[in-house]
């Protein structure tokens, strides 16, 4: 494990995974920014990779009041996870722990509830997507 990131065992395909993500991040109202698919891009080079693909998604009203506080929190934002496929064929997600990363850049309980908010978010559409089938 790493330090600082939560990882969750999806119940299904890494893609269907990361398509079930990508409906849970927009029907929350966050904005998907962008998929990258590391795979197909390994591909494009002749190289192997298992099923890899980051989703990055975010709120202005909510990372903004993170970038009030300390700017350089940017770094981290907008909000990412990583759907992957381990050496078994398990599809897992990943992401970083917001209380961790608020706590390394010494946010402050003034902005806290905004960092709850978006601990909760990436809870939410992560169980969601790993979930059982709606």
């Amino acid at each position: 494990m790493v330090e600082g990131l939560i990882t969750q065992r999806s119940n299904h395909p890494a893609k269907k995974t990361a398509d079930r993500l990508a409906r849970k991040i927009t029907g929350k109202g966050a904005t998907l920014v962008a998929r990258i698919d590391h795979a197909a891009a390994a591909a494009k080079v002749g190289l192997e990779l298992r099923s890899t693909e980051v989703l990055i998604f975010g709120n202005p009203n909510v990372g903004t009041h993170l970038m009030q506080q300390e700017q350089l929190i940017g770094l981290e934002l907008p909000a990412k996870v990583l759907v992957w496929e381990d050496d078994k064929n398990v599809t897992w997600l990943s992401y970083q722990d917001m209380e961790w990363l608020a706590n390394q850049y010494g946010i402050t309980s003034a902005v806290r509830p905004t960092v709850e908010k978006l601990s909760a978010l990436l809870k939410l559409v992560v169980d969601e997507a790993a979930g059982k089938d709606d």
